[in-house]
């Protein structure tokens, strides 16, 4: 643990926290039904000792943790940064403070915290990178520590940072999305899709959202979307470009994000106006284009065709969030402002579809992999 001092601290006496359970993946797998099946288990947890722990921490109890596509990429390294096994899965959680370091100035205890997955969890680079949101408890420093804005439920706050932070960066950082244009959204039931739905309408921006369910389509259509599009075909990927160029009056969209890859990133390309900003995600139809347990190199690297980039003259976008946010970390204060900010006011509001208890962690993640949750999917512990 950070920091392995006795402080002066507030806190809730020791005895008063029972212990709890965590998941741990014990090693990478080849991929990540494969490291859950074989290499993960739900594991006694005893309650952190606040003796151990830094003057800036603050200890939580966690209430709610997100199941994200990221967390079931790490668990075969198939992510950019592997975390480093034995570790505990979870990104993002939010739960009550019990206690906090002495210099941990700006929460107290009791208060209703998220915990930001770029400082703390399996995702961040330093110290904290161990205590990931599957588990009873966490430990975070105060810098990644943040009340839980307006009405947000746990739920809701632990789907916060990560999927609108990301449909910022994608949307307006680098895509630029203007009030009255037109976004094309794929895969806009899943978490960061339907942030980006949510985030263009507050942006004042029209929305064509695709998916490959109807029912999952519906949720987007009253979560905001202007107009939905199935896309999903016996043989692949479903021709839309006459669907979407009839919703445009036959001009194309402005900005595309696409999450999705594969054939849909082709068929968007004839869905464009000249000039358009082509904003590239994610690639979820094609997860596979890294090796396993956390080689490196994309031996199934996905291709775009040149000729229809040329000749639409796109700005064609790679949007990697965290990356972007390491080499340049001056992107991230407005960002971060803005969807609190959004978050508290009541315009951001996360939709949840599933919620596990954590003893069905394997469930869960197998129902994010499959692609059933429209949104957000949580882990209660």
């Amino acid at each position: 643990m950070p920091g392995l001092r006795s402080v002066v601290a507030e806190s809730l006496p020791a005895m008063t926290l029972p212990p709890g359970h965590r998941v741990l993946l014990s090693e990478l797998g080849e991929a990540p039904l494969d490291a859950i099946a074989q290499h993960a288990a739900l594991v006694a947890m005893p309650a952190p000792d606040p003796a151990t722990l830094g003057e800036r921490d603050v200890l939580i109890a966690i209430a709610s943790a997100s199941v994200g596509w990221v967390d079931l990429l790490m668990t075969s390294g198939q992510y950019q940064h592997p975390p480093k096994p034995p570790y505990t899965p979870g990104l993002e959680y939010a739960g009550t403070v019990v206690w906090r370091g002495a210099a941990a100035e700006g929460v107290e205890l009791g208060d209703r915290v998220l915990v930001d997955g770029l400082l703390a969890g399996p995702r961040s680079l330093g110290d904290y990178q161990a205590w990931g949101g599957f588990a009873s408890y966490g430990v975070a420093p105060i810098e990644a520590v943040h009340r839980v804005p307006g009405e947000l439920s746990f739920d809701q706050a632990c789907n916060l940072l990560g999927s609108y932070e990301t449909a910022y960066h994608c949307l307006v950082t680098r895509g630029r999305l203007q009030p009255g244009e037109t976004v094309l959204i794929h895969g806009a039931s899943g978490s960061t899709g339907l942030a980006a739905v949510h985030l263009a309408k507050r942006l004042g921006a029209r929305v064509i959202a695709t998916g490959r369910s109807s029912e999952k389509l519906a949720v987007v259509k009253r979560e905001g979307a202007d107009h939905v599009i199935h896309t999903r075909g016996p043989d692949g990927a479903l021709p839309f470009r006459d669907e979407v160029k009839a919703l445009t009056g036959a001009r194309g969209v402005d900005v595309v994000y696409d999450g999705v890859g594969g054939d849909v990133s082709v068929e968007s390309l004839r869905c464009v106006r000249f000039g358009a900003r082509y904003l590239i995600v994610g690639w979820a139809a094609t997860p596979f284009v890294a090796r396993g347990k956390g080689m490196r190199g994309a031996p199934n690297a996905n291709q775009l065709p040149t000729n229809l980039i040329m000749m639409k003259g796109l700005d064609v976008l790679g949007c990697p969030t965290v990356i972007s946010t390491i080499h340049d970390p001056s992107l991230r204060p407005p960002r971060l402002a803005y969807v609190l900010a959004w978050a508290a006011e009541g315009t951001l509001r996360p939709h949840i579809s599933h919620v596990f208890p954590l003893a069905e962690f394997r469930e869960a993640m197998q129902a994010k992999w499959r692609g059933d949750v429209i949104g957000g999917c949580v882990l209660r512990p």
